[in-house]
């Protein structure tokens, strides 16, 4: 039965093509919200797993040997089998905590430099314009003392004409308005408990582009110029060095597969629609829960008969 958890931390390897096709055919917003759900819960599974499978070895660490007795009627397989899995799964979330750890870290060192960059500069309606030649733009979400903001450069500003310049910024705000920044954190705490997971953040930053895109071009009732001032933004970046590098959850204008988002904004704008991807995805999420529960309920099944609750038979 140590089979149903283990199952749940395979399923994820099957969710970055899943979603990305989710992001390439269903509407930006309704596939963001999938791939990061999915995520979430499949990195919830995976760390519920680790936690189970850790048990036999955590209890033999002298401060929680007294328990270990609650275990020793309950039969997990063969002894080897046991032992081998609890350290492969030690291990895995040692690694799982490193890279929370040091992500973690660098997100919020990144964060802390721009708010250092920012301080003390002016800016009105929400709207920060730097005094720089290098073209760039990002939202910045608030913070516990500051304000949401739109930071875009002097350059970013000269690259782009009146109307271009308007698509920029409502691409930007919609990323505020719609929160895209809490999504992109999400995706990036369940890369880093599995590996498989970390592919799915550039997809769910693609998604979240691509949503803030159609946002822009709704506000501005022009499709072909948010994709002209998309593109021309990237261009314009990529030929300048970038300024202070923001945390990853700061979403650009300038990022993803400019080209993919280029090519929807001159197609027709999305309908709502539920894809096959995002119903394969639906339900891999149902096989991985199910696992999950399977395994914890057959755990304390056993645990209850360890502690003589109930009958083996």
């Amino acid at each position: 039965m140590i089979v149903l958890l283990v199952v749940p931390l395979l399923l994820p390897w099957a969710l970055p093509p899943l979603a990305r096709r989710t992001a390439e055919r269903v509407r930006p917003d309704v596939a963001l919200c999938a791939i990061t759900g999915a995520a979430a819960t499949l990195a919830l599974g995976v760390v519920a797993c680790l936690g189970v499978l850790l048990l036999p070895l955590v209890l033999r660490l002298p401060l929680l040997a007294q328990l270990a007795h609650l275990l020793h009627p309950l039969r997990v397989g063969p002894a080897f089998l046991t032992s081998t899995a609890s350290c492969l799964a030690a291990g895995a979330l040692g690694v799982a905590v490193a890279a929370g750890v040091r992500g973690a870290a660098t997100e919020v060192a990144r964060l802390r430099a721009v708010r250092r960059y920012l301080a003390g500069l002016p800016h009105a309606g929400g709207m920060c314009v730097l005094d720089d030649d290098r073209p760039d733009a990002f939202a910045l979400p608030a913070g516990l003392r500051s304000r949401s903001r739109i930071v875009v450069t002097a350059g970013m500003l000269r690259a782009l004409d009146a109307r271009e310049r308007e698509a920029l910024l409502g691409h930007e705000r919609a990323h505020l308005a719609s929160r895209h920044h809490l999504f992109l954190a999400v995706a990036q705490l369940a890369g880093w408990c599995h590996p498989a997971l970390a592919a799915v953040v550039a997809h769910a930053s693609f998604a979240a582009e691509r949503a803030a895109d159609e946002a822009a071009a709704r506000v501005c009732g022009d499709r072909r110029l948010t994709a002209r001032a998309v593109g021309r933004a990237a261009l314009a970046a990529a030929a300048h060095r970038a300024g202070p590098t923001p945390p990853l959850f700061a979403a650009k204008g300038t990022t993803g597969p400019v080209p993919a988002r280029v090519k929807a904004l001159l197609a027709q704008a999305p309908a709502r629609r539920i894809a096959p991807a995002l119903l394969a995805m639906t339900l891999l999420c149902a096989a991985a829960g199910a696992s999950s529960l399977a395994g914890a309920l057959w755990v304390h099944h056993g645990i209850e008969i360890a502690q003589g609750e109930r009958s083996a038979g």
